[in-house]
């Protein structure tokens, strides 16, 4: 089959397409006949060595994905040959998924939204897992609330603003001014261009900050959120300082990393499904042109999701 491989650290051009043998599920696992591909900033991180992850290369990139079910091993119950299906298998561990075919734990996908294509359901796991559980399972995000929530333009971004309009809460966002208009039809009730103003001189109290974009962020937000309130940061997980400083104005403090989870990828197709959440996907490109998608993502110039089709 083919796969993205790179036999060593660097920038876009260490990624190349080489042909390997194809996955063998084991036990409890499926072979996904993989459709598309997620492209998603730990992705160029691990590809850098910046995040070494996977150790020293060879390896390929990529969590994300959305397929059919090729293979079912024995042990699983969930799922049958033909099954569409979407998830993030193995993370922090290889998954592979820049490559034709992805072996992976059943129970770490589920059923693929109906009303998505593959191109835009593979753009939704990390990322939309990420925000379901930043906001619903660490914040306990609730009506009545208000949450800052900071990139809202990106990735985990755009559908943190929905699940949170969905949670009922009212929305502060940070974006740079060519988003403006797209955070706002998602739902974002205050937007501040963090390119123009101290996002800290203009947002009244909050009761949770999702921050995603690191510089400081997360410390500077401290100042505008409530006692006892959530501080979630998806940059900064394992800043014992800053949760020391969050303890201490009586904040609770969350490092989140999207972790594989069925559950949340089968509430994520039912909002989507329901018409509660929409993915924007900004940049397909066939698998041949991984590179150029990946100076994209370095660049940071993405609006929602980037994707691989294959």
């Amino acid at each position: 089959m083919r796969a993205v491989s790179q036999r060593t650290f660097g920038g876009p051009d260490v990624l190349e397409i080489v042909e390997v043998e194809r996955p063998r599920p084991r036990l409890n696992e499926v072979l996904v006949r993989v459709r598309a591909a997620g492209v998603n900033p730990i992705d160029a991180h691990v590809r850098s060595g910046v995040l070494p992850l996977l150790g020293a290369p060879p390896f390929t990139v990529g969590w994300d994905v959305s397929g059919v079910v090729e293979e079912v091993a024995p042990g699983v119950t969930r799922f049958t040959v033909g099954d569409e299906v979407y998830g993030m298998p193995r993370i922090p561990y290889a998954a592979s998924a820049y490559a034709e075919y992805v072996a992976a734990p059943s129970r770490q996908l589920a059923h693929k939204p109906a009303a998505l294509t593959h191109v835009e359901a593979a753009g939704l796991p990390l990322a939309g897992l990420t925000a379901w559980q930043a906001l619903v399972d660490c914040a306990g995000l609730a009506a009545g609330q208000r949450i800052l929530i900071h990139g809202g333009g990106g990735g985990v971004g755009h559908l943190a603003i929905q699940i949170a309009r969905h949670r009922g809460a009212e929305v502060v966002t940070t974006a740079s001014a060519a988003k403006h208009d797209f955070v706002r039809q998602l739902g974002a009730d205050q937007v501040v261009d963090y390119r123009a103003v101290d996002f800290g001189t203009v947002v009244e109290p909050v009761d949770v900050v999702l921050e995603t974009v690191g510089a400081h962020t997360a410390q500077r937000s401290l100042d505008v959120l409530r006692p006892g309130g959530a501080l979630i940061t998806i940059v900064d997980m394992r800043d014992a300082d800053l949760a020391r400083q969050a303890a201490r104005r009586g904040v609770r403090f969350f490092g989140v990393t999207a972790e594989p989870d069925h559950v949340g990828l089968a509430a994520l197709a039912e909002l989507v499904d329901s018409g509660k959440l929409k993915l924007h996907v900004g940049h397909v490109a066939p698998l041949a042109d991984v590179s150029r998608i990946h100076r994209i993502l370095d660049a940071g110039s993405t609006t929602g999701k980037a994707v691989l089709t294959l």
